[in-house]
């Protein structure tokens, strides 16, 4: 089974959960590896996996550790399993992580947002109890996704120094499951959907290494459980007539019941949730189910307190009820892949999800010299110009891309990917390293063939990037109000905004404005009004919208942020991004009942 397969419990296949409290310790000295923790961790505190580490202890050399962490806990395997293939599913760990069983090492992985896991077959004792222990890192270099660098402090202390502007959480994020699946299965199912009037299709291809005497028998379900198309084969096309699409706001899913037979004897058994629907770029217009779409929602944190970004249903649940409630329909999930749970959500409720790749924080303009040259000496280096940066950060880009596509290739609600956001793309050597990004992101990665993009921000305003001509959407992080043309000048902020989409627009492609926003202090009030007021960020989201609405070319607007989270500390953050409509615990400030004014009377393109 690929561990891009999200795991299901059914009649041929079993899940067994190992969330809980697990076994934790601090490497504080680097020693771990050397010394065969491995083998059983001694001298441990309690951790709860899933979460974020950092934010549960009450002291900052804990919080704001940098290095290695080690996890231990116990399980057993059932007898009966031994006949099949079991297998350990981690749906992340930040950022880095290896796996022992039994003190043998299983499997390692790259990028802390995105599944992984190994067969425990050969490792494992069945009936027996068994020992995994894992260590997580969090460090950030020039080349790592997302990008930042280690410091080390007088005290010989280290700090992970993040290039981006949200807390670096670690720990083990998502849950961690055994599954236990028969050796003959589904490994893999691919989907593409389209309709012709009032008929609908849905291609499938699934990967299975079949036995001889055994097929795969394919059936779609509607959502009252009503068989309305079947198929044979590994590959092949499925009609729905009087098709229900998937359409913002409206989540139908057909469910495509994949089984393996052998003669009349069930072999094994997997059911996708499939949502149909065409998503296409046509001129200025982004069209989902060919009627153009106007993105109204946020870029978006998973942030809270005390779980730092560690999954819970119960903020994703409130999350989805905030938009609902401020009639958003989309988001973006910056600046890294979101839980596997969330996106299930998002495809049941008609949300539509802009899908970014972690690649956040390649714009330190000013890096010294990769021959490590200090002092006044130093050869200024720009991101793009690093040789280790065009080769080794280039390969964990592609693979970052990879894995992001290929766990969500198959979800309705995803409508483009990002590949990146915020890169320094007014550097002449980051042409040609997107020209390569971009291309190797369309071969074939994608069977839907969505849009993609990357995030550009103000230091390549238009004119002045490189990368954004292999965007099918052009998506801007703006701060006209706040970062430029704020406080007296406010009043200027819309004119000078709109000035730039005016360029833009010649492009001749769609524009989202991915971000804007002010920072704002919840109750802070001022008359007249002042940065950091509410009332600032009102008269600041009036001057927006008169530049959006000055732009044709103009599709979505995603505020930034939907709720205020949590940031490394320094002299522009105050406990925290404040930027969010919402606070931190989800309460609206006065801004998200101004968007929910405007979002509630925009219900279409044309009302813009």
């Amino acid at each position: 089974m690929s561990v891009f397969m999200y795991p299901l419990d059914n009649e041929k296949r079993r899940v067994i959960s190992l969330d809980g409290i697990w076994k934790f310790k601090f490497d504080t000295q680097g020693v771990g590896r050397n010394e065969n923790w491995k083998d059983g961790l001694t001298d441990t505190i309690e951790m709860v996996v899933p979460s974020s580490y950092n934010d549960i202890f009450t002291e900052a050399a804990k919080r704001d550790f940098c290095g290695d962490v080690w996890y231990q806990t116990d399980f057993y395997i059932p007898s009966e399993f031994e006949a099949l293939d079991t297998l350990i599913r981690f749906g992340s760990a930040t950022h880095r992580a290896t796996v022992f069983v039994n003190g043998v090492e299983l499997v390692s992985h790259e990028g802390g947002f995105t599944p992984f896991g190994g067969n425990l077959n050969d490792v494992a004792k069945f009936g027996q109890k068994n020992t995994v222990v894992v260590v997580v890192n969090n460090e950030l270099s020039k080349v790592t996704i997302p990008v930042g660098s280690v410091k080390t402090h007088d005290n010989g202390v280290k700090e992970c120094t993040p290039a981006f502007d949200f807390f670096n959480y670690a720990g083990i994020h998502s849950s961690v499951r055994l599954v236990a699946v028969p050796k003959t299965r589904v490994n893999d199912i691919t989907v593409v959907t389209g309709f012709e009037g009032t008929t609908g299709t849905v291609e499938y291809a699934i990967e299975s290494a079949l036995n001889a005497g055994q097929e795969i028998r394919v059936s779609l379900l509607n959502a009252e459980s009503e068989v309305v198309a079947t198929a044979n084969g590994q590959q092949g096309s499925l009609t729905i007539e009087n098709v229900i699409l998937w359409q913002p706001r409206k989540g139908y899913l057909y469910d495509l019941v994949a089984t393996i037979v052998e003669g009349e004897e069930l072999v094994d058994i997997y059911t996708l949730p499939v949502g149909v629907r065409t998503v296409k770029v046509e001129g200025t217009k982004f069209l989902i189910n060919n009627e153009p779409f106007y993105f109204k929602g946020f870029g978006h944190h998973i942030d809270a307190h005390t779980i730092g970004r560690g999954h819970s249903d119960i903020m994703n649940l409130r999350d989805l009820e905030c938009l609902d409630w401020i009639h958003a329909n989309s988001l973006r999930t910056s600046h890294y892949p979101y839980p596997e749970e969330f996106m299930q959500l998002a495809d049941r409720r008609g949300l539509v999800i802009i899908d970014e790749v972690s690649h956040v924080g390649a714009w330190n303009m000013t890096d010294v010299s990769q021959a490590g040259m200090g002092g006044s000496n130093a050869v200024p280096v720009k991101h793009f110009d690093r040789e280790d940066v065009q080769t080794e950060g280039m390969v964990n880009h592609k693979d970052a891309i990879t894995k992001l596509i290929a766990r969500d290739k198959n979800h309705p609600c995803v409508v483009m990917w990002s590949l990146s956001n915020e890169p320094d793309s007014s550097q002449e050597s980051s042409e040609a390293y997107f020209k390569e990004i971009f291309a190797f992101a369309r071969d074939g990665l994608d069977a839907q063939d969505r849009p993609m993009t990357m995030v550009n921000f103000m230091l390549a305003a238009y004119g002045n990037c490189k990368a954004s001509q292999f965007a099918d959407v052009v998506c801007l992080n703006r701060y006209y109000g706040w970062y430029v043309t704020n406080g007296a000048d406010l009043p200027n902020a819309g004119d000078q905004f709109a000035k730039e989409l005016a360029g833009w627009a010649t492009e001749g492609k769609p524009i989202i404005i991915t971000e804007f926003g002010a920072d704002t202090v919840s109750g802070f009030h001022a008359l007249p009004s002042t940065m950091f007021t509410e009332e600032y960020y009102n008269e600041y989201l009036d001057q927006n919208f008169a530049a959006f609405d000055s732009c044709d070319a103009v599709v979505g607007e995603h505020c930034w942020n939907m709720h205020d989270f949590n940031t490394g500390q320094g002299i522009i953050r105050v406990n925290g991004n404040k930027k969010g409509a919402f606070t931190r615990d989800r309460q609206p400030k006065m801004a998200a009942h101004h968007l929910r004014a405007r979002w509630g009377v925009v219900k279409d393109f044309n009302q813009k």
